[in-house]
This record gives structure tokens, sequence and C-alpha cells, in this order.
């Protein structure tokens, strides 16, 4: 039954609701018709819609539209473990944040001899944040923000999410020198000679996502904070297993995808969580 105030009332136990208790929404004295527009705006633009953007539109203040778009965020990041991903795999990392700065030719030399491309940051520069993201072509990736880069994580990392009957592409760096020992074949492109492809070896779908995440960080949000960093990949990675949907039936998902999460400030948060 529904009553003047619009709660639904529960004939098994009794008790009152509304269609925002149990999700995202819930307790938010935000209407509605935001959050529908902010589902809309965060799933139909490809590179993303800024909490300005969100301000501007709907009237509310710059802090209840953040507030509202880390949620939408978190309702698209995946429910449960998701199943590992199979056929040809591409794995790369990439490095988010601050300008690297200028390096002299012995430099850059020093970190090609490492493994590492001249425009990547030394591992005691802590000004970027490392992004590795798995990528099985022609479907799904897997995309997460991790403290550190290195070969033991990232091994754990491929051996998680990653059938050993897959086939791994990879570029020459050195945290991927043994890494593909568990699995079918292990292939690798030589960035630093200018070899992009050789075949079916190559990493450009995992290249194009890095892309489209960092055209969206960069050229949207500008600035985003190393603690709130993975809900922007949640979104852009969501976007990118959900790219053959039209867009109402994106944001659906979306929305599906807000049904029992809840981001309280008076509640611990999961491990890893800092938002």
């Amino acid at each position: 039954t529904r009553n003047k105030r619009f709660l639904w009332k529960c004939s098994g136990c009794k008790q009152q609701f509304t269609v925002r208790v149990g999700t995202i929404m819930e307790d938010s004295p935000i209407p509605v018709r935001h959050w529908c527009y902010a589902f809309w705006s965060a799933c139909a633009g490809k590179k993303g819609v800024s909490a300005l953007q969100v301000q501007r539109q709907t009237g509310l203040s710059y802090k209840s539209a953040l507030y509202m778009m880390h949620r939408v965020r978190f309702a698209m990041t995946p429910d449960g473990t998701p199943a590992e991903l199979t056929g040809i795999v591409e794995a790369d990392e990439t490095y988010v944040g601050g300008k690297t700065p200028p390096r002299s030719r012995a430099e850059r030399l020093a970190l090609r001899a490492q493994g590492l491309g001249s425009k990547r940051m030394p591992k005691q520069d802590n000004r970027k944040v490392p992004v590795v993201a798995l990528v099985q072509r022609g479907g799904d990736v897997m995309a997460m923000v991790m403290p550190t880069v290195t070969a033991k994580n990232v091994r754990d990392v491929l051996l998680a999410n990653v059938d050993t009957s897959a086939r791994l592409m990879t570029d020459e760096s050195n945290l991927y020198t043994r890494v593909g020992s568990p699995f079918a074949s292990h292939e690798t492109v030589m960035h630093s000679l200018y070899e992009y492809a050789r075949g079916e070896a190559h990493i450009n779908s995992a290249e194009s996502f890095f892309s489209r995440l960092k055209r969206q960080l960069y050229g949207t949000h500008h600035a985003v904070s190393p603690k709130r960093l993975h809900r922007y990949v949640a979104e852009v990675a969501f976007k990118h297993n959900k790219r053959n949907f039209e867009d109402g039936e994106r944001v659906l998902r979306a929305i599906h995808g807000a049904d029992g999460k809840r981001l309280r400030y008076k509640e611990p948060l999961p491990a890893g969580d800092k938002n």
C-alpha cells in the first residue's frame, strides 16, 4: 500500500519504505529527478560529466553535486567477484597525476635500461598514482588503482583475474618478465623500438582504455584526488564494458547497480576505500 506521503508499506514486515531505501539514494534530501539526471549524464557522456556541470544543470550546491556523482560512480562498481578473463588478454599499467619533471638524456637511457618508458615516473616519485588494466580483447576490462606496481603484485593480480588458458599480451617492461609462465603463452611488443603491433601481439586495447580514462580525468575533471581515483576508474571501466548498449540501457544497468549499496560517513569503510 501507499500513503499520502508517497511511502510504501510492506505487507509482510509492515514497515514503510520508498524507492530510495536500500540504494545509494537512501536518506538523501536531493530530489530523485536530480539523481536521474546524474545517472544519465554519467552514462551518456563518453568523457563523463563534472560536478560543476551537474551543479549548473540542477541548481544544487557543488558539495551536493560532488556527493551525488561519487555515489553514482559507486553504483557502477561491479558487485561480487567478476568472471576470469579468457582468450587474448592484454595487461598494461599507466600513471595518473602530476606532470613528469624534465629529464636529462642519461636519466632517460637509465630508465629505458630498466624497462621503463622515458615518460614514466621512477618508483621513488609518488606524485603519480599507478593504474593497472587487464583487457579481454573484444570483451571486458578490469581496472584497478594500486599503491605501487611491482612484478609480484602484478603477478598476483593476473593470477586472480585471468584464466591460465589465456594468451597474455604485454609490453617489454620488467614487470612482466616472469609473470607469463602460468598462462598458455606470453607475447610482448617492444615499445622502446617503436614496435606497437606484431600480428596479434599488441596492447592497443589497453592503451585505448587508458586514453579514454585520461581524457576524462584531464579534460573533464582536470584534477582528481588519489583517494577517490578508484571511483573514476570504475566509471570508465563500466562504460567500456557496456559500450555496446544504448544510452538508456546503460543508464538502467547503472541504476540497477545502485541496489544494496550505501556510502555513509559515520560507518567504517571497507579496506582500501577512502571515500
